[in-house]
């Protein structure tokens, strides 16, 4: 008998750390890619907006659904192609305002809160924890080179709209990868995510335009100067809740604070009212059916998706928070301990035989 020889224990316990070393190696690649994995995030959350916008076509217009996914796109294009003429021409003398004074004003806030000791510290602190996040080294990158900017952006919809001319291919091809014992529970809950992000998207966008809405016409009752384009800002930045109109007040105040106190009293005044009719009576009844993730969850999450992610990461925070949230519901809390939470009706992909069954139409 050698007793060099490997036994079962030992092959055991070999088997254990070479598993250990690959999922290692796993996340730490998926940690140096999380750029390019967040883009492709992105990607597929436009080609969800464009089969949602094809849906609509074909239910309400009775579009094929091929003509009905090319209206989709151009839809999309369409609106994009508006957005950047809105912030391009229409908006140019205001957006140029609000480039060039916002540095000075955040300057000047900080001046400001450094007269007392307590103001100081958080300045400090606040300006120490920014410097040191990967958020601060993507706006860096953006304002010395512009060109990521328009690649990484460019690179999100060339995605979008692959991942939206036949999504069937890469879901399945996710779903070959999952063990055939697990693969149900796996497919039932990519379903869920889908049907989630959707609804998610839908309610998204009403909180955005009604937000947007809001402020602009109360700093423009306010007498705050380029009102119009601070009322988009503030609707685009609630597509990242609580941070990001946050975020889109300071630039307001700077603003507000250019014309007297009046204006500065109306702004806190526009964007305080605004908050409470958005979380008190449009938000319960917008988002209520979709998901409820309780404020500090949400916060606190996309603080840490943001400091580990970056910009691209910050904005698609809340999106991302919705898949986790959602997963867990799905895979831990249904599949693992068994709680009673319903499945998204769907026809399944993969049948046992690994045979595709007749594709369905959503993503």
């Amino acid at each position: 008998m050698n007793r060099l020889a490997p036994d079962a224990d030992d092959s055991r316990f070999i088997r254990r750390v070479i598993l250990t070393i690959v999922i290692v190696a796993v996340v730490a690649a998926l940690y140096k890619a999380g750029d390019l994995l967040i883009l492709a995030f992105g990607s597929i959350l436009g080609a969800i907006v464009i089969h949602a916008i094809a849906d609509l076509y074909r239910d309400h217009l009775r579009v094929p659904r091929k003509p009905a996914l090319g209206l989709g796109i151009a839809t999309v294009l369409g609106v994009i192609a508006f957005l950047v003429w809105l912030f391009g021409v229409q908006f140019r003398s205001q957006v140029n305002v609000l480039i060039a004074q916002t540095p000075a004003l955040l300057d000047q806030l900080a001046a400001y809160l450094s007269q007392s000791a307590v103001g100081a510290k958080l300045v400090d602190a606040v300006q120490q924890a920014y410097a040191g996040s990967k958020v601060a080294q993507d706006v860096g990158g953006l304002v010395t080179g512009a060109g990521e900017l328009v690649l990484n952006c460019l690179l999100l919809l060339v995605g979008a709209l692959f991942f939206a001319a036949d999504p069937k291919v890469y879901e399945r091809g996710f779903l070959l990868l999952i063990p055939r014992s697990k693969r149900a529970a796996v497919e039932d809950a990519l379903f869920d995510v889908g049907s989630t992000l959707r609804l998610w998207l839908g309610s998204s966008l009403i909180l955005m335009t009604t937000m947007g809405i809001l402020v602009g016409i109360g700093l423009w009752l306010s007498g705050v100067p380029s009102a119009a384009a601070l009322g988009l800002l503030a609707g685009l930045s609630e597509f990242i809740p609580y941070i990001g109109p946050t975020a889109a007040m300071i630039p307001a105040l700077g603003l507000a604070a250019t014309q007297g106190t009046s204006s500065i009293v109306g702004t806190l005044v526009t964007y305080a009212v605004v908050r409470l009719v958005q979380t008190n009576f449009i938000t319960p009844y917008v988002q209520n059916r979709v998901i409820s993730i309780p404020p500090a969850i949400t916060v606190f999450a996309i603080i840490g998706i943001g400091t580990i992610f970056g910009l691209f990461g910050l904005f698609f925070s809340a999106a991302l928070l919705v898949v986790i949230f959602t997963l867990v519901r799905s895979l831990y809390l249904r599949e693992v301990l068994g709680e009673d939470i319903p499945k998204t009706v769907h026809r399944t992909l993969l049948g046992p035989d690994l045979t595709p069954s007749p594709p369905s139409e959503d993503l």
